[in-house]
């Protein structure tokens, strides 16, 4: 059984965080999103797996290599220009050959039964079966009409209003018969909701639906990136701790998961589940609550409040501050007495310095410094990078 990932986005929508590693590289609990998906993938027997590269994707073979250490055969397609996501996979075709193979997008997060997916397919005589999932907001994805039977009956790429005629959205995993290759064409911009969907409707070729039951997210802005940690925390069970820990005091509730020459400071409280990387010290009096991640080398100085946030690498939080729903990205530091609220997004290299306070859904570039006592209310952006943060 053979997967195509697709990882050529730029994933602007997720700037900061995506001008120096691809969106597949953004840390989930401490390792790329892309290994909590290449091992999933490998667990259900999807060892022979494809990845298309384009932005950066010497950072996604660096991390992933051969596989062999996550159960997996890898193979990688370089794109020299943009191709959309079906056109993509046609320049990825010597490698799938010429039975049913499945696609995901290499920013996928999920738990579910993509085994039981390929088989619906093979018992069908779709030439594609699009995975579909019911959720709240479909204005943001593809939709899809099915009948009692699975077929796709109608599909409408993004919908505007008067247009939402279901809620079932695409996953933008498919699984595809060989016979696609006939109507995608060779080294062109081509698009499997825009182009190739319609074009196969419009040809009474059968696409099915396969209905999906569990955790989806394509982490394509920092909300749903928050959430899928939320999932992959969730499913801590048990206390996991590495290597030595100091501990002076302080009280621990697991489940928590903790990497060597961790130190934790006196009447400090971490309620689980929660994930510390190697070398980071916890001061006095700081409570650390559930769901949240923290990085390698970290320092989070004493009556720090840290709740429900991701903390990159080597990231200094000062005395009587507090993080809240917050995403931290490498080498920043914020100073003291700082309040820095939900749903914003801090790049790498920033400092913020004591008694700022960031409003929510804020976003900072990266290498930004913030004065004493600002009050960030709108994005700080820094021209040495690209400012949009829409798109893909």
């Amino acid at each position: 059984m053979k997967v195509c990932i697709m990882c050529g986005g730029e994933g602007t929508r997720l700037r900061p965080l995506t001008f120096e590693r691809p969106k597949p590289c953004i840390p989930i609990v401490n390792k790329p999103s892309i290994e909590h998906l290449v091992s999933h993938l490998s667990n259900l027997g999807f060892h022979d797996i494809v990845i298309t590269l384009g932005y950066k994707g010497d950072a996604i073979e660096q991390s992933l290599g051969d596989g062999a250490l996550l159960g997996a055969n890898i193979s990688y397609v370089y794109e020299e220009t943009k191709l959309g996501t079906a056109g993509s996979v046609k320049n990825a075709q010597r490698f799938l050959g010429d039975k049913p193979f499945l696609v995901v997008g290499g920013d996928h997060v999920t738990d579910l039964n993509l085994l039981e997916f390929y088989r619906e397919h093979l018992k069908s005589a779709a030439i594609v079966t699009i995975g579909l999932i019911s959720i709240d907001e479909p204005s943001e994805y593809g939709i899809a009409e099915i009948d009692v039977e699975n077929r796709i009956r109608r599909f409408r790429e993004k919908p505007g209003p008067g247009e939402i005629f279901s809620n079932l959205a695409s996953t933008g995993m498919y699984v595809c018969s060989p016979d696609i290759f006939e109507y995608i064409p060779a080294g062109v911009k081509f698009d499997f909701a825009k182009n190739l969907f319609p074009l196969l409707m419009e040809k009474n070729l059968a696409l099915n639906g396969w209905l999906a039951r569990g955790n989806w997210s394509d982490v394509g802005r920092p909300a749903s990136l928050r959430q899928a940690e939320k999932w992959k925390l969730q499913e801590m069970r048990y206390a996991n701790i590495s290597g030595d820990l100091d501990v002076k005091n302080a009280n621990i509730q697991g489940p928590v998961d903790f990497g060597s020459s961790i130190y934790l400071g006196n009447n400090s409280r971490i309620v689980g589940p929660v994930v510390i990387g190697s070398g980071t010290s916890i001061g006095d009096n700081v409570l650390i609550g559930p769901y949240t991640s923290i990085g390698k080398n970290c320092v989070i100085r004493n009556n720090v409040r840290l709740l429900s946030s991701s903390i990159y690498n080597r990231v200094v939080i000062g005395q009587g501050s507090s993080v809240s729903g917050t995403i931290v990205d490498n080498e920043t530091m914020i100073g003291d007495g700082c309040s820095v609220e939900h749903g914003s997004v801090i790049g790498p290299r920033c400092v913020i310095r004591n008694r700022v306070t960031i409003h929510s859904n804020t976003r900072i570039w990266p290498d930004v410094v913030i004065a004493d006592g600002t009050v960030v209310t709108e994005h700080v952006l820094n021209d040495d990078y690209d400012t949009r943060c829409e798109g893909s």
